[in-house]
């Protein structure tokens, strides 16, 4: 499995010039989480959360019509590439406590991996396995307990 296969393809992205206010704007119209800070060649510089706003700028009394994006944005981490395996890549995320890695290809954004995206893949093993063993009982002439 690799980190194409559960990575949500959109990216949403705003220039470093951005204001925190603009940053906050897109993420309510396109309803996500944060935003991916890129340069004019679509190259990624950063990332922004909704977090990071409430707490570098509105908790501390800074103006978001002011403050840029390029100002706050988070660039100490490792960008994920889509061809990535998926256990390695979960393992990162885990270790640099970052609830969402942008994903590249030749090293530009082409998604996004959220602690959403990686609960859900789990979901879904966890209920094909569920899946699976009541089909082997079924077929061994066994009966299910009443759910």
């Amino acid at each position: 499995m690799k980190v194409r296969d559960i990575m949500t393809p959109r990216v949403v992205s705003c220039p470093p010039t951005a204001t925190v206010s603009e940053a906050a704007a897109l993420m309510r119209d396109q309803q996500v989480g944060s935003v991916l800070v890129v340069d004019a060649d679509g190259g990624l510089l950063g990332l922004v959360t909704d977090r990071q706003i409430t707490h570098t700028v509105v908790a501390t009394g800074n103006d978001p019509k002011t403050v840029t994006v390029e100002e706050i944005m988070f660039t100490d981490f490792v960008p994920l590439e889509e061809d990535m395996d998926l256990l390695p890549a979960v393992r990162m995320q885990r270790e640099l406590a970052m609830r969402r890695l942008p994903v590249l290809r030749d090293g530009k954004p082409v998604g996004i991996v959220s602690v959403s995206d990686i609960a859900a893949f789990v979901k879904e093993c966890i209920d094909c396995v569920l899946v699976e063993g009541e089909t082997r009982v079924l077929r061994s002439g066994g009966k299910l307990p009443p759910r």
